[in-house]
């Protein structure tokens, strides 16, 4: 019997059907229906995003049902437990399943990063117009195609490149979606908190990484902030914090030639050692060794 503590990983992904994948953190399948077969819940250790084409299927995700049906987008964030998955006997879904570190590779600006994440706890599942199924359909097509020519040599460039793409096309859902809901439905506590938290960091976190300030600007303990993040998230409010920066620094790394002392001032670092060993701790690998990968 699986537990809680059991974790599925794209290395497991790949082997669901008929996948194309690359093993940097990115797998496309449309043949998961009955090749993710549980016998308890599982954690999802990437971020999941699926368009069902036909039939239907019924899932717990953190003990929260949901349904998708012909026509419908679903989200799972990483970290998200996985349940009660029972696929119909014709249920056909194009999946796109990344890692958050892939993720974070092909988006530029940390606004579009949250935007995604916030939708999609807040809209699991969204019906999308015959139009919007087709973009999807079209991205899925292209870019399982790019996986598969693996002699290109600029391969990874162009998968992510349409990624991106895809991202913004996906954004317009968001956007359409949040028009014709602009009242919102009434938060619960911890979504609203989450929320309030994720737009403080996005205006500060290249100048303050204390979770006590973040609380403070809130006017709740850092005890209670952090329980509710944790709560809606599966995060702490530290590694939100920490994401942020990495990404930030990855992407002034990758594109922009400052240098390690101007980045790490950008970033409101004390020195550049201190700036080198954080990201290296995190990263796995210095910053100019990850300039020049």
């Amino acid at each position: 019997m699986r537990t809680l503590t059991h974790n599925i990983n794209l290395d497991e992904a790949r082997k669901w059907g008929d996948a194309e994948f690359m093993t940097d953190g990115l797998v496309l399948t449309d043949s998961i229906a009955h090749s993710l077969l549980m016998d308890g819940p599982v954690r999802l250790n990437f971020i999941v995003m699926g368009l069902c084409k036909k039939g239907e299927a019924n899932y717990s995700v953190d003990t929260c049902q949901h349904k998708v049906t012909a026509g419908d987008l679903m989200f799972i964030s990483e970290g998200h437990i996985l349940d009660a998955y029972e696929p119909s006997s014709n249920y056909e879904c194009l999946y796109i399943m990344v890692s958050t570190e892939f993720y974070h590779s092909f988006v530029m600006n940390v606004k579009n990063v949250s935007s995604l994440l916030l939708f999609s706890m807040n809209n699991p599942v969204v019906p999308l117009t015959p139009h919007e199924v087709q973009v999807y359909t079209n991205y899925y097509q292209t870019i399982r195609m790019k996986i598969a020519d693996t002699r290109h040599h600029f391969r990874t460039n162009l998968v992510k490149a349409l990624l991106l793409a895809m991202f913004y096309d996906m954004s317009n859902v968001i956007w359409r979606v949040e028009r014709n809901d602009i009242k919102n439905r009434t938060r619960k506590r911890a979504d609203a908190l989450f929320t309030q938290f994720i737009g403080l960091l996005e205006d500060n976190f290249r100048m303050e990484r204390r979770v006590s300030w973040y609380a403070e600007q809130m006017g709740i303990t850092p005890k209670y902030l952090s329980e509710m993040v944790k709560q809606v998230s599966k995060r702490t409010p530290n590694e939100w914090i920490d994401s942020y920066v990495l990404l930030e620094i990855r992407v002034l790394l990758k594109n922009t030639t400052k240098s390690m002392g101007e980045i790490a001032d950008a970033v409101n670092f004390p020195n550049q050692s201190f700036f080198g060993k954080f990201f290296k701790e995190r990263i796995g690998m210095s910053p100019s060794a990850y300039r020049k990968s």
